[in-house]
């Protein structure tokens, strides 16, 4: 019983983080989906050399459909890499030569030293908890944790009566 409730707890604690960070993720996203169907490649910068509205695209469905799929625990794990991703790029590429906390670049910032108080320190809070995510998975209080157990369960059964080849050794 008591590793029931620890994972009943477990499971509580992914949902406030998938719901916490997805959301925050699908509002930071909202304006790439505004731009996107405004037609407004020009804002968005070309950070690998895939184009100005191919990354656009691809950022659009990480830090809005991607993050709307994490906050409702569909594809969790798999939805969260898009993001791991595009937050790496933002981070580490489009961010690169930015400090790497907010405080520094706002100091920098103030003292006109720097153009703008760009750090990479946003990207990061990001990447961290999603890559926690891709990790852990959604726990039983999501869409996964509701249909992973039937689909093998249905399997299960269907293997048991004989439908299904028999499962591939994995020794």
């Amino acid at each position: 019983m008591e590793a029931r409730k620890q994972d009943l707890l477990t499971s509580f604690g992914l949902l406030i983080l998938r719901l916490g960070v997805g959301g925050y993720m699908a509002t930071h996203g909202w304006g790439k989906v505004r731009m996107l169907i405004a037609g407004d490649f020009s804002g968005m910068g070309d950070p690998i050399g895939l184009g100005n509205a191919l990354s656009l695209l691809l950022v659009t469905m990480a830090e809005f459909l991607c993050a709307l799929l994490v906050m409702v625990g569909l594809a969790t794990r798999l939805a969260a890499v898009p993001v791991v991703f595009a937050m790496g790029v933002a981070a580490f590429v489009a961010h690169g030569a930015d400090p790497w906390s907010m405080e520094k670049a706002a100091k920098l910032f103030m003292s006109g030293a720097a153009s703008s108080w760009a750090s990479k320190e946003p990207a990061l809070l990001f990447l961290v908890p999603f890559l926690a995510l891709v990790f852990t998975g959604a726990g039983r209080l999501s869409v996964d944790g509701w249909l992973w157990p039937r689909w093998r369960e249905r399997r299960s059964r269907l293997r048991t009566a004989g439908t299904l080849p028999p499962e591939p050794d994995q020794g």
